[in-house]
């Protein structure tokens, strides 16, 4: 890995996502803006004051390269983002792009067996699962969580409520292989061992009577390869036992299977082998930041939320990273759980903060020294100890570039093309600048608003895309020959 543990690095995530070497980080949380169309500041006097930021989205917030680069490396993904301009809005689109475009990234930096956690609400949670479905893959979606963060309800008003009261988060996990780390079990009250276990044996060990699980029942369908008699024991029914003879013997050999005075057959599960009980995916018992956790942070979440997710996701020494970790909740997490970690926020404030929780809250030490010292601050970019391979330039990608400029060009000048094609499919918001369709970014061609012929020059402002039929329309004539035929045959109104 390229970066080391306890850095923070200060500045767009994007840009410094792309500096990190792939397949490097094993769990991944990010609590992005949720487009909520709200201003965010923390309140003078806490220890986050001056740290604000903006949750409103339009595409005049976007680098215009983005909707060419996901329209050309993830058309089905950017095919989803642009349906949300029409089922919800374009603020909804400019939202999704700039998550989109991070999320490649994301994707690409975590390991083949790595787990992410994208926390959000009900804004835009469903437009977010079917971009990370596209991105991550829909087979490797396994949960969606459901935290309760306030035990408050809709506020009370002089007009009939129009909706529930909004009191909880989701949080959409998705692992990227069978072997993805996850313990999703907890330990038992003091009280559920009583209820559970109550039974002893003659060593004194709790344990539950699950002889029911000895036996298959005959509504389980007919398994002649379990039917066998072992120790005298045989199932009347052709359903047979509930393991193989090895297995059976193997727990008789352990002890979980007994024979007791009466003859009978009992299974015995035991306290001591207990993994635990499972959270579920309805987290009701985890409580707002306290008194002293709290640090103004305005969208601040609980230590023991990001505790919890990390022991479960992640292994001691693991790498944990938190893309947009504004109080560093992520980060100290990781260090109580002996977990390495890095940050990336664009608010000088994260490195304040974290150096501050570690002091305040931990109150660990390395070496003698307070860990708040051995925080890195970065503010650069890191560069990948192995450079990514440069994409191959396919024809069909740069369909047409050649024929309107009118001569072949260099793999430079082709990858400059190809980056002022991003650009313009961004600004047209990938419709075609004649007849205004909505294309895939491969259909689109490059054209000279004022043909090349009639004195234009390749300069940026004046290249536009077109698709075919309006690049043959056009031909070397000038633009407005093409909107007046288009108006013509009824294709274009204005």
């Amino acid at each position: 890995m390229n970066v080391e543990n306890r850095t923070i690095f200060e500045g767009d995530n994007l840009h410094i996502l792309r500096g990190f070497d792939s397949e490097t980080i094993d769990l991944i949380y990010l609590d992005p803006p949720f487009n909520s169309n709200r201003t965010y500041e923390a309140p003078i006097g806490s220890e986050a004051a001056g740290a604000a930021f903006k949750d409103a989205w339009t595409l005049s917030d976007l680098d215009n390269a983005w909707h060419g680069e996901l329209a050309e490396h993830e058309p089905a993904l950017y095919s989803s983002i642009s349906a949300a301009e029409f089922s919800h809005s374009k603020s909804m689109k400019a939202y999704l792009i700039m998550m989109g475009i991070r999320m490649l990234e994301l994707r690409r930096v975590l390991k083949p067996d790595g787990g992410i956690y994208l926390h959000c609400d009900s804004t835009a949670s469903h437009y977010l699962k079917t971009m990370m479905d596209s991105i991550f893959g829909r087979n490797n979606f396994r949960s969606e969580i459901t935290w309760k963060r306030t035990t408050s309800t809709q506020k009370g008003s002089q007009h009939r409520s129009m909706r529930w009261g909004n009191n909880a988060d989701v949080l959409l996990f998705y692992a990227m292989s069978r072997s993805t780390s996850l313990c999703p079990e907890r330990e038992l009250t003091e009280s559920e061992i009583l209820e559970k276990f109550k039974h002893i044996d003659e060593n004194g060990q709790r344990y539950y009577d699950d002889s029911a699980h000895i036996w298959r029942t005959p509504n389980m369908g007919e398994r002649p390869n379990l039917c066998y008699e072992w120790r005298g024991f045989v199932n009347p029914h052709i359903a047979g036992w509930r393991l193989s003879r090895e297995r059976l013997e193997e727990e008789y050999q352990k002890g979980n299977i007994v024979i007791r005075p009466d003859g009978k057959l009992e299974r015995r599960k035991y306290l001591k082998d207990y993994k635990g009980a499972s959270y579920g995916n309805i987290w009701d018992d985890i409580l707002p930041p306290g008194q002293g956790e709290r640090t103004g942070y305005p969208t601040q979440k609980p230590l023991e939320l990001l505790k919890r997710i990390i022991r479960a996701s992640s292994k001691p020494n693991d790498i944990v990273l938190d893309p947009f970790c504004g109080c560093a909740t992520t980060c100290i997490a990781a260090e109580a759980e002996q977990r390495q970690w890095i940050g990336i926020d664009l608010s000088p404030k994260a490195v304040e903060l974290v150096k501050f929780r570690l002091e305040h809250e931990l109150k660990l030490t390395e070496d003698g020294d307070m860990l708040g010292d051995k925080v890195i601050h970065r503010t650069d970019i890191p560069t990948r100890l192995v450079p990514e391979e440069p994409r191959q330039i396919h024809a069909d990608t740069l369909f047409g570039i050649q024929d309107v400029v009118g001569q072949a060009l260099s793999q430079v000048e082709l990858r400059q093309y190809r980056s002022y094609k991003h650009t313009l499919y961004g600004l047209q918001e990938g419709k075609c600048n004649g007849c205004e369709v909505l294309f895939p970014f491969r259909n689109l061609t490059i054209d000279h608003i004022i043909p090349r012929s009639r004195g234009g020059t390749d300069d940026p402002d004046n290249l536009q895309l077109l698709c075919a039929a309006c690049n043959s329309t056009k031909g070397d004539r000038t633009q407005a020959y093409l909107i007046q035929a288009l108006k013509e045959q009824g294709v274009r109104r204005e």
